[in-house]
């Protein structure tokens, strides 16, 4: 006798004779032909796709056959094409980040889920998923792990993730609605009726029913009660399953179990026809559950309707103009760098540019906070997302997708949502332990019930089991953290980092540079003092050469005053506050404070009837030039620090300046405490001596040079106009020309940290009152169902009223 042919149940090909390569499909064990048939079979039964050996037809015959359609897509994301529009990329090319929206997040476990599952993968660097609003951004290193294989492995666990895009996000929440509003109704409709039938078998307990009625009502309510927990409950049953699934127990464990318990022994009971069902019970909890997780899901959407404006703001066509000046309407997502696109009155810029002809309003409010529109001209800067209010624009496109200034705002956003304050973390560990704690609890109670009855036991279990969840516990941090990050955000401050709220509330000193902080940092040339016998002319020219390096904003009033620079300067050094030294020609020469710059053994006498910033250019034997510059202060800057200073907070100013410039500022400012001619490092020793004294300190700053103390400052607030390093370092970031919303930020994060202890409070009250209640029998189902969904709403809609907040905030 020989051996039966075995054929490879994925591809159909002949097992080789000694290969042992095995799946389990559909509960049977399966063979396959060799290790790559294996490997894609494992992927179609991890990612629940076996109905494709279900409905297949025939056996695959080409390479593209073998891999379903499904698990196909998801490589089209890898296409680095594809990921201009929504990966950005680290320097070195390797490093990458984008923004998800997930799928399927129903409670705080899931985030916990995913969060654990998706960070242990080889290659993740960080994975973070913001509850409120369920996107998640993730950073991996491209070398070790691809986007897709990401994908795949959030859809291993039971969810769907994919790019964010405005279009596709408005989907799944109008999905997500009207499938909670099915499921509603669903369990109203039942909940009704069965509840009539109820009333009237608990009359008849009083007034008389006929036996055969009233067991004739437990068979109509349990046939009614079917699609309740069948249908509307079903999201309950996912959950708890998912979490089952991969060890752990999360919060819809209990609920699920309470609910199938419950209308098991409901059933039971009318099959023997017993008295003692709950179809009432069961009903009302899934309703009152489902209108509890509904009232949050909407809660929710409102509270990251801030982060959803803000990607919805760039519009889906551009109209692009050829070289003859021909207009034509594409997809924004066609425009690249270098392209021309014309910008109508009324309508939406496409992408970051300069404006290349036209002059117009602009409206930056939803990205900046500033209610006034600005003017644009030739060469001025416009961001992609902005509205042009006057005239047409014709504008020369210089970053799309993921490089734009939008995107990056996007994208800190999502990080200071995502990340976790200390406080957050305290309630998720906590959370975390509160299920497995509550079934011993429940068993315990359960025993000491036991000699009452079983049954009275049972429902008594339910209660407990119901009555307290920790989704409030988990829910108090988060939402409220969604609501004052969006709430800044709509005043023009842009918080990039999740403990800022949680640090400013407790900071005691506000440090602030003054040049481009104080002062709008729009240097001008007041005077130019010749010391030499170098023509004007030429002085402007080497000048102009040497600042070209350079971005700080004395340089480039310089460079505005010289007009166009015609000489070159080579080997250029700047040394951090001090200046910049190059090579002009053959001579050497400095720019910069005159400590630096003035050759050793010279003697230089400036001006002391002008309090302005003196800028010396020289050579290695003598002083050529003296510049005198003038700056603005800006014009809410005295009643900033006012503000602040009424907050119990000392004021202070470091500056690198002159002294007689400081401390003119700082007396038009009223900032008693200030310092002048301070070096980088000499601000950073200054912050460090302030922590070490028991300070914790805020520090304001928009330059290279304010980077390091930035860094160090416990908060670190950049200019949005200041160098794109001082704004890496920074905890939150002024995207306005106005220092005013630093003082409503401040009372913003004392107002988190107050709703935040409020919810806090309120679910660990909760909790403690509801347990006894619940134990001592004193709690149907249908009313813990009541009070678990009401606690998590309560904390819900407390934290919405950080939304509300003016610039007052009064009653802190």
């Amino acid at each position: 006798m020989t051996d039966a042919k075995v054929t490879c149940y994925h591809c159909g090909l002949d097992v080789p004779p000694q290969s042992d390569y095995r799946v389990a499909i559909n509960g049977q064990s399966q063979p396959m032909c060799c290790p790559g048939c294996k490997a894609v079979a494992q992927a179609i039964v991890d990612n629940h796709l076996t109905d494709y050996y279900r409905y297949r037809t025939a056996a695959a015959t080409t390479a593209q056959d073998l891999v379903p359609v499904e698990l196909e897509q998801l490589k089209i994301f890898d296409n680095p094409t594809l990921q201009q529009q929504f990966v950005s990329t680290s320097a070195q090319h390797t490093i990458k980040e984008a923004s998800l929206i997930l799928e399927g997040i129903v409670c705080a476990a899931c985030v916990w889920l995913n969060e654990r599952h998706v960070g242990r993968l080889p290659g993740v660097m960080e994975f973070r998923v913001n509850y409120t609003t369920h996107r998640a951004t993730v950073k991996w290193n491209d070398e070790q792990i691809q986007l897709s294989d990401i994908l795949q492995a959030i859809t291993a666990i039971g969810y769907q993730a994919h790019p964010v895009d405005a279009q596709r996000q408005e989907l799944v929440h109008r999905r997500e609605r009207n499938k909670a509003l099915r499921r509603l109704a669903v369990a109203g409709l039942g909940a009704m009726q069965v509840m009539m039938l109820a009333v009237a078998m608990y009359a008849g307990e009083y007034y008389g029913i006929d036996p055969a009625l009233a067991h004739f009502f437990r068979w109509v309510s349990l046939v009614i009660t079917i699609p309740v927990i069948g249908y509307a409950a079903l999201p309950f049953y996912q959950s708890a399953w998912r979490d089952l699934r991969l060890h752990r127990l999360g919060m819809d464990v209990p609920v699920a179990l309470s609910i199938i318990a419950a209308f098991v022994a409901s059933a039971y009971a009318t099959v023997l026809q017993q008295q003692d069902v709950y179809f009432d019970s069961i009903t009302m909890f899934v309703l009152f559950l489902l209108t509890g997780r509904y009232l949050e899901m909407q809660a929710r959407h409102r509270a990251g309707e801030t982060a959803e404006a803000m990607v919805r703001l760039i519009p889906a066509m551009a109209t692009r103009l050829d070289t003859n000046g021909a207009a034509k309407v594409i997809p924004v997502s066609e425009l690249i760098p270098g392209d021309y696109v014309l910008v109508k009155p009324g309508e939406t810029i496409p992408a970051d540019g300069k404006v290349h002809a036209g002059s117009s309003s602009v409206d930056e409010s939803l990205l900046t906070g500033e209610s006034v529109p600005i003017r644009k001209q030739y060469d001025h800067q416009v961001i992609g997302g902005s509205v042009n209010i006057d005239s047409p624009l014709t504008i020369c496109i210089e970053k799309v997708g993921a490089d734009t200034v939008l995107a990056a705002i996007q994208r800190l956003l999502d990080r200071a949502q995502t990340e976790k304050p200390n406080i957050a973390r305290l309630a998720d560990t906590v959370a975390s332990y509160f299920v497995a704690a509550l079934f011993i609890v429940a068993f315990l109670v359960g025993a000491l019930w036991w000699s009452n009855g079983p049954l009275h036991a049972f429902w008594i279990v339910i209660s407990v089991l119901v009555v307290t969840c920790p989704c409030a516990l988990s829910l108090a941090t988060p939402v409220a953290l969604i609501a004052a990050t969006g709430r800044l955000m709509q005043s023009g401050v842009l918080t990039t980092r999740g403990h800022a709220l949680e640090t400013l509330a407790r900071v005691t000193h506000v440090v602030f540079d003054k040049t481009g902080t104080l002062t709008y940092g729009q240097l001008r040339v007041d005077a130019v003092d010749v010391r030499s016998n170098m023509p004007r002319e030429e002085i402007l020219q080497i000048a102009a050469a040497l600042e070209r390096n350079s971005e700080h904003p004395l340089a480039q009033g310089i460079l505005r005053y010289a007009s166009e620079a015609t000489l070159q300067a080579t080997d250029c050094t700047a040394t951090p506050g001090a200046g910049m030294e190059g090579s002009v020609g053959t001579t050497r020469y400095r720019i910069g404070r005159p400590e630096f710059a003035v050759p050793a053994g010279e003697l230089l006498v400036l001006d002391t009837q002008r309090q302005q910033t003196a800028i010396v250019l020289a050579d290695t034997t003598s002083v050529h030039a003296v510049f005198y510059m003038q700056d603005e202060l800006r014009s809410d800057a005295k009643t900033a620090v006012r503000q602040l200073q009424e907050l119990g907070v000392e004021v202070l100013l470091f500056s690198g300046d002159r002294q007689s410039v400081v401390a003119q500022v700082a007396q038009q400012l009223g900032i008693s405490s200030w310092l002048g001619e301070l070096l980088p490092q000499d601000k950073l020793r200054k912050v460090q001596e302030l922590q070490a004294a028991g300070a914790i300190v805020a520090m304001l700053g928009d330059g290279v040079n304010d980077a390091p103390v930035l860094a160090v400052a416990q908060v670190s607030i950049a200019m949005g106009s200041g160098t794109q390093l001082a704004q890496a370092s920074s905890d939150m970031v002024l995207l306005s020309e106005r220092i005013l919303p630093v003082a409503f930020a401040m009372r913003m994060a004392r107002f988190t940290q107050k709703v935040i202890r409020q919810n806090l409070l309120w679910a660990i009250l909760y909790n403690l009152v509801a347990l006894p209640l619940a134990a001592l029998g004193w709690v149907a189902p249908w009313m813990a169902g009541i009070g678990m969904s009401a606690s998590s709403l309560m904390v819900v809609l407390n934290a919405l009223r950080l939304r509300q907040a003016n610039e007052d905030i009064s009653r802190l």
